[in-house]
């Protein structure tokens, strides 16, 4: 895969009435009580953590693109 195509892959969950993301390429976790401002938070988190990096020898475009997963918890069932 070429470096120009890598995008920073971020796993969504909700926990309570927080959702959190969680980084798999890079260590990076942020929080927030809305999808709207951890949207928010995802990116200056990343922005943060790739400051002063050399971001090609992360396999990374010079402003790569963050791609999200949402995973959501199946309803509890009624009985």
């Amino acid at each position: 895969m070429k470096s120009q195509q890598r995008a920073v892959q971020i796993r969504i969950t909700q926990h309570r009435s927080y959702w959190i993301a969680e980084g798999i390429d890079l260590a990076l976790v942020t929080q927030a009580p809305s999808l709207d401002e951890l949207v928010v938070n995802i990116r200056e988190a990343v922005e943060l953590h790739l400051d002063g990096e050399d971001i090609e020898s992360l396999g990374l475009p010079p402003r790569p693109r963050i791609r999200a997963t949402i995973e959501l918890k199946p309803r509890a069932r009624r009985g």
